[in-house]
């Protein structure tokens, strides 16, 4: 089996070639624990020429690994390193928009960068570099255009591994940050900043997937700035709304999520569903079950008013219905959680990875919670071992973790237990 021209690491090839064999069969044939196969699988460490060897015959790879060993890229040469990645946009942030255009040999020089930090050398999709020459151009998009880029990205979000949506949003944010430096009238402008607080908010959203947690409350903050000058009442709470959600996700504490919520209640005095939905999961995590149900009433209510609070496509059906499902699965309400994860599973779409796995660990939580440990932490094992590694993004890894803390302390030695931390600990 030959290399690619363009080289790959060890761990993109191994990768590559275990397909869709769990990381434990991997390791279970080669002799290998599987915490090492994941590490080399991401890159974190080289191979020893024996342990190579023994992948390689473990994946039938005719000495592709073995190749992959002393000739593949080094990690730190990947493109789609989600640490190179996060580097290359943290000189792209909308923080500091300026007016009066750049000097050529600094603008070819940040094109350069970004391209380098994107991949657009490598081979795959020439989006990339299409939207580079644009911007090469000066070409000016119309508000259409840019509201039509917020939705396909929001799409990206939901179906897509984060990393895939940090590289293609990383081009668009900075085509946004040269237009936003040019001459324009104040609707424009003030629309341009809506499109920023959306953009930013999705950006914050794929950096929390990839454990980026201080890039992500940083693009937080610059979405609540780009929503203020925009001026939109509805973005403004909708990036506050979606900075408090993510915040449940080992970003924040619960208690500084409820924090987040009332700041945010303040600008209206009208509850808006998806700081209600914040409030109701906070609260569940905080184990105050009653008020965590008597807000998932009133986010109920609201749905079932037509108040949805987001004509623009971020709050979709299925969101009350995993809401209800993280409530009742908290307080180990089997049969009302049961309801919600098969309404939600009607109306999620199949691509929809994160919320489907999601709903499944929530049910595997109720499960712990009810008393079968055994059977809903084997459960969520299975769901990771399953689950494709570029899949494994944080709100996922964090959701599982909430299954161990729902164990009782007397039960945390089971063996079915250490075998869900042990896999927890190699995918950090």
């Amino acid at each position: 089996m030959l290399m690619d021209e363009a080289g790959e690491t060890f761990g993109e090839v191994l990768r590559r070639l275990r397909g869709d064999l769990p990381l434990r069969e991997v390791g279970r044939r080669a002799t290998v624990s599987l915490s090492h196969v994941w590490d080399l699988e991401k890159d974190r460490k080289r191979p020893s020429p024996r342990v190579a060897e023994s992948l390689d015959r473990a994946l039938n790879a005719d000495g592709a690994l073995i190749a992959a060993m002393h000739t593949g890229k080094r990690a730190d040469q990947n493109p789609d390193n989600p640490r190179l990645i996060a580097k290359a946009n943290k000189s792209h942030n909308l923080d500091n928009v300026h007016h009066g255009d750049e000097e050529d040999p600094t603008k070819r020089r940040r094109l350069l960068q970004l391209a380098a930090g994107v991949g657009v050398g490598a081979v795959g999709s020439p989006e990339p570099l299409r939207q580079l020459i644009d911007l090469a151009a000066n070409a000016h998009r119309t508000p259409e255009d840019w509201d039509a880029a917020a939705t396909a990205h929001l799409h990206a979000l939901r179906t897509r591994p984060p990393t895939e949506v940090i590289k293609q949003l990383s081009i668009d944010l900075y085509f946004l940050r040269e237009q936003l430096a040019r001459p324009r009238s104040d609707a424009d402008r003030r629309h341009l900043f809506q499109v920023a607080a959306l953009l930013a908010g999705i950006q914050a959203n794929a950096f929390t997937r990839t454990g980026d947690h201080g890039d992500a409350i940083r693009w937080s903050y610059t979405a609540r700035k780009a929503a203020d000058i925009s001026q939109n009442l509805e973005v403004r709470l909708l990036v506050r709304g979606e900075e408090a959600i993510l915040g449940l996700y080992g970003q924040r504490a619960p208690e500084d999520v409820l924090t987040l919520v009332r700041n945010a209640t303040q600008i209206i005095a009208t509850p808006w569903p998806r700081l209600v939905a914040a409030k109701a999961k906070a609260l569940a995590m905080l184990g105050r079950h009653d008020e965590a149900a008597t807000a998932l009433r009133a986010l109920h209510d609201l749905v079932e008013r037509g108040i949805r609070g987001d004509r623009l496509g971020w709050w979709m059906d299925d969101q009350l219905f995993f809401a209800q499902s993280w409530v009742y699965s908290a307080a180990g309400r089997e049969a009302a959680a049961d309801t919600a994860r098969d309404h939600m599973l009607k109306v999620t779409a199949e691509n929809s990875f994160q919320y489907r796995t999601n709903i499944h660990l929530h049910e595997a939580i109720c499960t712990v919670t009810q008393g079968g440990v055994t059977r809903g932490v084997r459960q969520a094992t299975e769901l990771l071992d399953a689950l494709p590694a570029a899949n494994r993004t944080v709100p996922i890894l964090e959701t599982a973790r909430r299954v161990l803390h729902a164990v009782p302390f007397d039960q945390r030695s089971n063996s079915s237990v250490r075998d869900l931390r042990s896999l927890l600990t190699t995918a950090d």
